[in-house]
């Protein structure tokens, strides 16, 4: 993700047609959300339905090692990219479908949408990093297969998420003022599917090998902050994962 002074929490967001805000305006759904600092995934992998307890603490997040490591490693990267998680399958948020696949993503006008609901604060320091151009990958969780599927790239930088301000949302937040909005969305753009889908299995074999071996996902934050739906990525590792479109599953 970036140069990381954040704070180490948990989060979810859902996924919109990228819009000038309106009350009217259908909005596709994506991703479940929780109270802030509070993610409703499981760890990487483990595909649910049912709601989480919530994360531990902050403190003791900041504590493991490898975590730490993780930021350092993004902080000495100059280059960005992220790993951002949706939901590929239907699943109701106080009624609201939060079901957004990248399918759905490349379906929007102009193959664009925003990223909305974000309500994990280390999460939103993360968008708020992004830059215009930077890829992501398109990863699909809470799934029976979970995986990245493809590529986007960020074409509108943060700016305040209106779903903070709306009652009828999933994502309304009371304690978020107008003034001084708390949560920040990105637009993103889809640019493709991935040659072959990269399923989680895949990676985790990658990376507990690379833990041995000091291989490129060593530190891959999709292990190290399993909770978090946007994640940083080295180029390390994102060229890394980009090569195994080419080679057959491991």
């Amino acid at each position: 993700m970036q140069s990381c002074l954040f704070y180490l929490t948990v989060d979810s967001r859902v996924f919109r047609p990228a819009a000038r805000c309106s009350e009217t305006m259908p909005r596709p759904r994506k991703r479940l959300a929780g109270p802030a600092g509070q993610d409703k995934k499981g760890p990487a992998g483990k595909c649910m339905k049912t709601k989480n307890p919530g994360e531990a603490s902050t403190r003791a997040e900041n504590s493991s090692p490898q975590k730490t490591s993780t930021l350092k490693e993004c902080e000495k990267n100059l280059s960005r990219y992220w790993l951002m998680k949706s939901e590929p399958e239907s699943r109701l948020e106080k009624g609201v479908d939060v079901k957004f696949s990248i399918e759905d993503l490349k379906a929007q006008p102009k193959q664009t949408a925003y990223w909305d609901g974000v309500r994990n604060y280390q999460a939103r320091n993360f968008l708020r990093a992004m830059k215009l151009e930077e890829e992501a990958f398109f990863y699909h969780s809470n799934c029976k297969e979970p995986g990245i599927a493809g590529l986007m790239k960020i074409v509108k930088e943060a700016y305040p998420d209106h779903t903070q301000f709306e009652k009828s949302s999933p994502y309304y937040d009371p304690s978020s003022k107008k003034d001084n909005p708390k949560w920040s969305m990105v637009d993103v753009q889809f640019v493709r599917m991935m040659k072959r889908f990269i399923p989680l299995a895949e990676l985790r074999t990658h990376h507990q090998a690379h833990r041995a071996t000091g291989g490129p996902l060593k530190n891959m934050a999709l292990f190290t902050l399993q909770r978090l739906s946007v994640q940083p990525l080295t180029q390390e590792e994102f060229d890394f994962i980009l090569s195994l479109e080419e080679k057959e599953p491991s």
